[in-house]
């Protein structure tokens, strides 16, 4: 048992004499063990040895070898280099070094490079006695080390309001309704975990879907995560990703942009989408008034008034009407909080056309023709109060009109 708190493994006793005589530490509290190779991790079995320095042997083999064999989250680990090589000391760092020093360097620089790792150990050990306490309280998943969905909009919504997250992009992610069978929140959670960096948040939310925090990131490094989560669960278990910029907006309407995007996502079989992308910024359509949480939400359920009585009874109404009229062409349609679509397949022709809400005083009604000689795509802007079921309905059969004419051609 080593009561020492610092342990020098090199085969070299000189070496071990030079480091004992630069490493001057300053706490009287701190003392360095020396051992060699072999012994190395008898030893660290069975101490409490917070700072590990690895000698380079001369075989760099040999040497990431045994920093592999004994990397663990109860120590830190400084390589102890006697010459300066690049790639060596960037493959240490992949296997789990901290920091490095030469055998040749100042003794303030050891000191330093010491310390640090010092504090870097007691910042770890404070973030797993929180961690600790946050599983307790059921705060964080103990399974995932991610935040639990009771906690979760209360949370972010503080955690959006620092500055450094204002520049950041919100994700929601979800598994594709073809891989729900063969769902493994496991393989999905590590691949997650491995994609993220320490400082992004990431909350676990009801029916397998995650909230990402990206603090100081844009779309195409929002675009990265999503695909390296991606690369990394394979083939056989598709996700789907909406982006939304953080900016100065609410958490709901943060969540609301995120599902509107992630909703067009799994329209259109993409792996993400950012919302900017597909939808003109509110922000160039809305008064300030328009823009105040008071009336977000008064306009918030006026939309869901008309969501109930006048787009999802249209849908449904012409559905049924078509389904006669409209000859080997498959008729789908749905209404929810986030988007509607009315979509109309016939072999690969396909015109889609979709309400989105993203919030406040107006929709937008995007119609989208795919096929050879297709009509004109367009967006139709439409205020709350403009919008009644004769003039939907009027709406939605010139589009269907439209469809039929792309159909005869």
């Amino acid at each position: 048992m080593v009561d020492d708190n610092i342990l020098l493994i090199t085969d070299e006793d000189s070496v071990a004499e030079k480091i004992l005589s630069k490493l001057v530490l300053l706490r009287d509290s701190d003392s360095i063990a020396v051992c060699d190779y072999k012994m190395a991790r008898r030893i660290l079995e069975n101490s409490g040895v917070a700072i590990v320095i690895v000698h380079d042997c001369g075989d760099s083999e040999k040497t990431l070898k045994l920093i592999n064999s004994i990397k663990s989250p109860d120590h830190e680990i400084i390589l102890l280099v006697n010459n300066y090589d690049q790639e060596f000391i960037l493959k240490a760092y992949d296997c789990g070094v901290s920091d490095y020093f030469s055998t040749e360097s100042e003794p303030y620089e050891m000191l330093i490079r010491t310390v640090n790792c010092f504090r870097l150990r007691a910042l770890k050990v404070q973030h797993c006695r929180n961690l600790s306490l946050l599983e307790h309280l059921v705060v964080v998943d103990k399974e995932t080390d991610f935040y639990n969905y009771k906690y979760c909009k209360e949370l972010l919504a503080e955690f959006i309001q620092e500055k450094r997250v204002q520049n950041g992009m919100f994700v929601i992610l979800a598994l594709d309704e073809s891989c729900k069978t063969s769902f493994s929140l496991d393989k999905l959670s590590k691949a997650i975990k491995s994609s993220v960096r320490c400082d992004d948040i990431v909350s676990i939310v009801r029916g397998g879907k995650f909230y990402l925090i990206l603090p100081n990131s844009d779309k195409l490094g929002a675009f990265a995560v999503v695909n390296k989560i991606q690369s990394l669960l394979g083939t056989k278990l598709i996700i789907r990703g909406g982006v939304s910029r953080i900016a100065n907006k609410s958490f709901e309407r943060l969540e609301k942009e995120s599902f509107a995007a992630l909703s067009e996502a799994c329209q259109t079989d993409e792996t993400v989408v950012f919302l900017e992308e597909k939808v003109r910024t509110l922000d160039d359509w809305l008064n300030e008034e328009e823009k105040s949480d008071k009336n977000f939400k008064l306009f918030k359920n006026a939309y869901n008034n008309k969501l109930e009585k006048v787009i999802a009874p249209v849908f449904f109404r012409l559905q049924k009407a078509y389904e006669e009229k409209l000859f080997n062409t498959k008729i789908e349609q749905y209404s929810d909080e986030l988007q509607s679509v009315f979509q109309l397949k016939h072999g690969d022709i396909e015109s889609r056309l979709k309400i989105i809400y993203p919030g406040f005083a107006k929709i937008i009604i995007s119609i989208v023709h795919e096929g050879l000689d297709s009509p004109e795509n367009r967006e139709i802007e439409l205020h709350l109060n403009e919008i009644s079921q004769k003039g939907l309905a009027k709406i939605v059969e010139d589009f269907i009109k439209e469809f039929k004419r792309s159909v005869k051609d």
